[in-house]
């Protein structure tokens, strides 16, 4: 029988796999070589760094990441071993999405500023930052892209240079992978240099990886007032926060922006259907039957709710409220892996219906754009 390991934080996935094979569950970081060793195929998350100490002299032959992200794997040594990788792109994108705008929401009140008036720069148009541009638009913001690789090969026209987007963007927000070189080079793409160049009120959001920011040169445009404000989801070094950029930023949390219990559930399935692929389950369309459901599925705009921000920040903040999870982080930054490990149920946009007392077509487009449901 085939032997699977894998992570035992990644949600609905026990009893998928167990009809076709032995499946072996562990905590990501304590994933060893010695666990692997006769192995077929291991389930991970982040935490599991599969690399040549992992995986040499072993039987696996598949790794499966229930990611968007796959930096913890060593693609270049999986390749010349013959080891073959899936990762989950755009399973957590509609999560990400909610997570930010539940973030413009908040920066909205604390800086006291008006959707329309604002233009939000996005860097990266793939799978989050197509949905994140189509969420800003929809909520009111005007929008600056930038994504050379899709504008090199004719696919995003619009895309700006990164120096315009610096210049004119007064909210910035990351959906990048983490590329350590070449031309398209991530790796602290928002360095000390970006921080002088930008406007002195731009905020920052970063919830992409850790190291796409430097997390030294924003702690130092922050305590010099260089720019407005940041929020940040990821993290250098973590769980292990420079906790003087946890009191620094406006909204902290544990690397959780894409932990909606959807992006949870399109990564497990996408996860298992790769280990069914490859090794020829009958489980190809599996996806998982058990994810909660929000406890208030309907949400009112009542016929006094007129201004159009009103409305849309309600009924965002009622889906998911960004500050909840900065609390918890702020009071106990030790516990981010437990966190992130216990994290609540938290359901998307599409899982809720909008009920318009008056009709209101021009908002009844905006929210279906945002992917609310509507009566």
């Amino acid at each position: 029988m085939i032997k699977i390991v894998a992570d035992d934080k990644i949600p609905f996935l026990r009893g998928a796999l167990e009809p076709f094979a032995e499946v072996h569950y562990f905590p990501g970081k304590e994933i060893t070589k010695d666990l692997v060793k006769d192995a077929d195929a291991l389930i991970t998350r982040t935490r599991t760094q599969c690399n040549q100490a992992l995986l040499e002299d072993t039987n696996v032959k598949l790794i499966a990441t229930a990611t968007i992200g796959y930096d913890h794997i060593d693609t270049d040594y999986c390749s010349k071993s013959k080891i073959h990788w899936k990762n989950a792109p755009g399973c957590n994108s509609g999560s990400v999405m909610q997570y930010v705008a539940s973030a413009l929401v908040k920066l909205s009140v604390k800086h006291s500023f008006e959707f329309t008036d604002k233009t939000l720069g996005i860097v990266g148009y793939g799978n989050v930052g197509s949905k994140v541009a189509k969420m800003a638009k929809a909520m009111g913001f005007k929008v600056l892209l930038n994504d050379p690789p899709l504008h090199r090969a004719g696919l995003l026209p619009e895309s700006v240079s990164y120096d315009e987007l610096k210049e004119k963007a007064d909210l910035i927000t990351f959906h990048v992978p983490l590329n350590k070189s070449g031309q398209d080079k991530t790796h602290h793409i928002a360095d000390a240099a970006f921080f002088n160049s930008l406007k002195p009120q731009t905020i920052i959001i970063n919830s992409s990886r850790g190291s796409v920011v430097d997390n030294v040169a924003l702690k130092q445009a922050l305590k010099q007032k260089q720019i407005g404000g940041a929020v940040l989801d990821v993290w250098e070094a973590e769980p292990n926060l420079d906790l003087e950029l946890l009191g620094l930023v406006d909204f902290a949390t544990p690397h959780i922006a894409g932990y909606s219990a959807d992006g949870k559930a399109n990564g497990t399935a996408m996860s298992v259907q790769a280990i069914s692929a490859y090794f020829g389950f009958e489980v190809k369309n599996w996806f998982p039957s058990n994810v909660p459901l929000p406890k208030k599925s309907e949400l009112y705009v009542l016929e006094q709710d007129k201004d159009q921000q009103t409305i849309l920040s309600k009924l965002i903040l009622e889906t998911y409220d960004i500050e909840e999870d900065h609390k918890r982080l702020i009071q106990s930054p030790e516990t981010f892996e437990k966190q992130r490990g216990d994290y609540p149920i938290r359901r998307e946009f599409m899982n809720y219906t909008v009920i318009i007392k008056d009709r209101n077509p021009f908002l009844g487009k905006q929210l279906k754009n945002l992917g609310f449901n509507i009566k």
